[in-house]
Formats: structure tokens, sequence, C-alpha cells
């Protein structure tokens, strides 16, 4: 929020209402006079003088009253009543309301930066209705996909008929899609717990190489079936202090990827390098690559550039890894080119206490 504006030397009103305030006053005090002067002139009697002056003051109260009146329905009452009307429209689910600022740029206060909060506020409720709405748009979609997969293979399997190789096919496509949805509701569990942070991460001292490599060898049959060249490149041993159960998460999607988009014959490298900042992790491939407007989108939830791909999986994958990253204070970057492959760099930082020596 902007700093409000400064009031005049601690009296709680804009600095505009004082000098008006003060040169009203000072011309209704020389009226007064001149009100006096000229009853005396004429040899009014007294008692009617004090009566005249009382009465002029009571008219000038009353004038005074109907001004403040009139000053705060215009300054506060009405831009108070225009705020509780919007936030009855937010509340209706309206997010398009504008309020225009009370009082113009050099005499703001704080209606106007309750005013500007107030559209602050319900910019950003926009902004989480309409991910709100993609989300269910996309998860809608990802689940009726699998499901009517199952269904119309089902059918199938009703045909008496059905030949035994045709039968067996029909068992693995309703395996292969119940496994993916399976798969899809567990994401969305896990990123939800990690968005609520009801999983905390439990960081323990473990080796870092140790559990790289053993993720990647999770991956042998792929990258034998595919014709995938793999290569490795990292230390002999590196400690480090992170959630070990958190970060394979991480590592087994980055190379899930990698091998998913890989054609047979390129080549999928996995480093790890101590550096100046920390640990580097990165995963490689000689895959499709990506422009820059998929890279700048890759995270987010259920996005998927290469749709010809979407079949493998559901698009959770790398909002569930930067997630978890942004949990464990690290950081992920990625680099790409379309048809020149893609890296993800992860970068853990140097703990208090921990000493990285650069190799």
């Amino acid at each position: 929020m902007k700093p409000l504006p400064r009031y005049f030397d601690g009296i709680r009103v804009p600095k505009y209402v004082f000098i008006q305030s003060l040169v009203m006053l000072m011309l209704l005090s020389g009226v007064h006079v001149g009100l006096i002067l000229l009853l005396y002139r004429i040899s009014v009697d007294s008692i009617v003088l004090v009566h005249v002056v009382l009465l002029y003051w009571v008219a000038v109260a009353i004038g005074l009253s109907l001004y403040i009146q009139r000053q705060m329905r215009k300054f506060y009452e009405e831009p108070i009543q225009r705020i509780a009307r919007a936030a009855s429209q937010v509340a209706r689910g309206d997010f398009s309301v504008y309020l225009p600022p009370v009082h113009t740029p050099d005499h703001l206060d704080c209606l106007d930066a309750l005013t500007e909060d107030f559209n602050r506020m319900t910019e950003a409720l926009g902004s989480i209705e309409t991910l709100k709405t993609e989300f269910f748009s996309n998860v809608s979609h990802e689940i009726k996909t699998p499901i009517a997969v199952v269904l119309n293979t089902a059918e199938l399997l009703r045909n008496e008929n059905l030949a035994p190789e045709a039968r067996q096919e029909c068992v693995e496509t309703i395996i292969h899609s119940s496994k993916r949805l399976s798969t899809l509701i567990t994401d969305i569990l896990k990123l939800n717990k990690l968005e609520k942070q009801t999983i905390s991460p439990q960081p323990e001292a473990y080796d870092l190489c140790a559990q790289l490599a053993g993720c990647a060898l999770q991956f042998e049959n792929t990258w034998e079936r595919k014709g995938i060249e793999f290569e490795a490149d990292m230390e002999d041993a590196r400690e480090v202090r992170l959630d070990a159960g958190l970060m394979e998460l991480v590592w087994t999607n980055l190379l899930s990827n990698a091998f998913k988009f890989t054609e047979a014959g390129g080549t999928v490298t996995l480093s790890e390098r101590t550096t100046e900042e920390g640990v580097a992790v990165c995963v490689s491939d000689t895959g499709c690559g990506m422009d820059e407007a998929t890279c700048a989108r890759v995270f987010e939830k259920f996005y998927q550039g290469d749709t010809s791909h979407a079949t493998e999986g559901n698009g959770l994958g790398l909002a569930l890894v930067r997630r978890v990253l942004e949990m464990m204070d690290c950081q992920i970057a990625v680099q790409s080119a379309p048809g020149r492959g893609t890296a993800f760099t992860v970068t853990i930082p140097q703990r208090e206490g921990e000493q990285y020596e650069p190799n």
C-alpha cells in the first residue's frame, strides 16, 4: 500500500480542509465584528444587539453543520457506500468491479488507499477465480478421457465373439487407463497437500549422488527399450541436507520427462557438480525441445506444450517439481530450443554449516 499523504502538523485532517476552515471562520468573525459595529452605529438596544448576535451565530452554526454534513457525505459517506456496494458485488462473484479514486492526486487520503487496496484485492480474486475455473476444467478433461476409454473398451468386451487377442488388448487398455487415472488423482492430492503445506519437509543428511543413481536406474528398461543413450556425470558422493522422499519425486519427474520426449537414438544426460552457490543437478535431453512461450508456462498445472505425448502424462509433474523445490528453498531453471533438446537445472544452495568445494 502506498503511504498516506502527510497531514498538517499533527492535525488529523488534510491540509486543504484546515485552510478552508480557517478562511471561513475568519470571514464569519469579520462579519460578526461588522454586524456589531453596524448595530452600535444605528444605536440598537443592547438586548436586541445580543439577540441579533446570537441569532447570527445560530445561523452560522446551522450553515456550518449543513456544509460539514454535505462535505462528509460527498467525500466520505458516498465513497464508503460505493465501496460497500462494490464489496457486495464481489461477494456475489463479480470480480470486474473497479472503483475510481475518491479524491484528486493532490488530495489523496486513507479512503483512496482503501480504494486502491480494494481494486488490487478484486484483481487478485479475479485471477484466482480464473485459475480455479481452468483447474476444474483441466481436471474434468483429464479424468473424463481415461474414464471414456475404460467405458468404451468395456463395451467391446461385452461382445462374446471378440477374438482372444482383441480381448487381451482391451484388458491392457483398461489397465493402462486405470493406472493413468490413479496417477492423476495421486498427483492432484500430492500437489494439494504441498500447496496447503500439510506436508512438511523433513530434512536429513544423505548422499545425493546415490539417490540420483537410484532414480536413474528406475528407467533402465525405458532407455534400453527405446534405444536411448544414457550418460551420467556425477561425483563419487555428495552429502546434502534435504527431504530425501520429496527430492526423489523431483528427480523421477525430470528423468521421466527427459526419456518421454527423447526419440530412439537420442541421449539423456544426468550431471551433478559442486559450484560456489551450492550443488547443481542438470537433467538434459536431445528431444524435441520447446520454444520460449512453452518454457514460460512449462511449470503451470496441466500445461502440456507437446500434445503428441499427452497420453503419457497429465501435466502435473513439473508443477509438483517446482512446489517441492520452493519448499526446499532450491531453484530450477529451464533452457530449451525447438529441435535442440531441453535442460532442467536444479540448484541446491549451500546451507549454514555446510562446506562445498567447487569441482
